[in-house]
């Protein structure tokens, strides 16, 4: 979502790495470009202002660190500036109330019937027990699309009866969830086109029926100022407590999500990152904003791992590849758990954009099609041939080539990187074992 405004800005911190200490001119033209950034990204004009304003005030005013120089120093007001703009500080779901109720708001097309679906999948992985409500009696397949995913996700639905409005459905939901011992109603309610008085009656009479602790606002991401605009009309209208964006994963500027927090004063607190059930994140700003600048988001990227890859799996991975036991049955392997994080895109989006990381965070040669062919390549070998590839020659080859659609070529290419990868970790292994230990800072005894 935010690629184009992050490759503007982090083109303005280049120009100023070279300068010897931050000067007003520097100032004035790193702003200017800012500026313009923001601007093309969307950015609502009065935020645009009031933010580039802040950040000259810092920095003519502040004290500048002796340690940085002036592109860090910017990039350091920068950011600061951005995290707040994105709200601050990262804002929990209040899940207060058995059942706690949630209600998703927002206009027709938004995507709040699948991020209804998505926030039920998160609060299952966080253990709670959520009942999703079909109040959505507007749009006809709003009750068939909500009990397909809770079926795929294996949620209860509670569907609407006959002759019943969207008050009587949200009322009855939280009776059935609180009979059936579900902790978390959420609500799908009505969306229309656009504003108009018949939703807010109708969605403002939910509001007031049930008490939710949580009522979210689902803005899709693609619809620029348009989406600050509903925000704003909602907000109006109800007490909304958040903001959840939509399509974060596509082309989209950004600027809506720069723009609603300071616009409604209300927090982003999810955004859907793709189109599966899992593909929905907890919003950070301050990993956001650090995203934006190009400093990466490794926190984001560990939680990744850590909630697909199986912690015994990876440590026997671990053990073997210190061993030197690492076959290519270890490499497919691997490739599998990066499928479940997601696409491979955005799993190198999280990357600091320089130093170690530079190369492969900007590559165009690293993408799901090529781990998919690579691990076409492992399957169509035989056991003895993943286990030891220098048995492969020509003939075997190009049977594995047949099998798998692909080259002689990418096949060797695959081995050699397979070969690569083998000596780094022995190389790795031998300088473990190479450590001065006496040399090493230990921690101090217990008790």
């Amino acid at each position: 979502m935010f690629e184009s405004l992050g490759d503007r800005i982090q083109g303005v911190f280049k120009e100023l790495k070279g300068e010897g200490h931050l000067t007003e001119y520097h100032l004035d033209s790193a702003l200017r470009q800012i500026r313009l950034s923001l601007l093309e990204a969307d950015v609502a004009l009065p935020v645009v202002r009031n933010f580039t304003a802040r950040v000259r005030e810092k920095a003519v005013g502040g004290k500048v660190m002796q340690e940085l120089s002036p592109a860090q120093e910017v990039t350091r007001i920068v950011r600061d500036e951005l995290v707040l703009l994105l709200g601050g500080q990262k804002e929990d779901l209040l899940l207060e109330g058995r059942p706690a109720i949630i209600e998703m708001v927002g206009l027709q097309g938004s995507g709040k019937t699948t991020s209804a679906g998505k926030l039920a999948l998160h609060l299952k992985g966080r253990g709670r027990y959520p009942l999703l409500v079909a109040a959505d009696l507007s749009r006809p397949a709003a009750v068939s699309q909500l009990k397909t995913l809770g079926r795929q996700i294996g949620v209860p639905v509670f569907e609407p009866g006959e002759g019943r409005d969207a008050v009587a459905v949200a009322r009855e939901g939280v009776t059935e969830a609180r009979l059936t011992g579900r902790d978390t109603v959420i609500l799908d309610t009505a969306g229309r086109l656009h504003l108009d008085e018949d939703l807010m009656n109708e969605v403002r009479a939910v509001t007031d029926a049930v008490h939710p602790g949580e009522v979210l606002f689902v803005a899709d991401a693609m619809t620029g100022q348009d989406a600050v605009r509903s925000a704003a009309g909602f907000a109006a209208a109800l007490p909304l407590t958040g903001i959840v964006f939509t399509k974060a994963d596509g082309d989209a500027r950004g600027g809506a999500a720069l723009s609603v927090v300071s616009t409604v004063g209300k927090p982003i607190k999810f955004v859907g990152v793709g189109e599966k059930p899992q593909d929905f994140e907890p919003f950070h700003p301050d990993r956001m904003a650090s995203r934006i600048l190009g400093l990466g988001d490794v926190l984001t990227l560990i939680e990744k791992v850590e909630a697909q890859v199986d912690a015994s799996t990876a440590e026997k991975m671990a053990d073997r590849a210190r061993a030197g036991d690492f076959t290519l049955e270890d490499l497919r392997d691997q490739l599998r758990s990066m499928k479940k994080m997601g696409p491979v895109s955005g799993l190198l989006d999280l990357l600091p954009k320089g130093g170690a990381f530079k190369s492969l965070a900007s590559t165009d040669a690293v993408d799901d099609s090529s781990l998919v062919r690579i691990a076409a390549i492992i399957d169509s070998m035989t056991p003895d041939e993943r286990r030891y590839p220098q048995v492969l020659n020509g003939s075997r080859k190009k049977r594995i080539a047949a099998g798998s659609g692909t080259t002689v070529a990418e096949i060797n290419r695959l081995v050699k990187q397979y070969q690569q990868m083998r000596k780094l970790m022995k190389a790795a292994r031998k300088g473990v074992r190479g450590l001065d230990l006496s040399r090493l800072p230990l921690p101090a005894p217990r008790g």
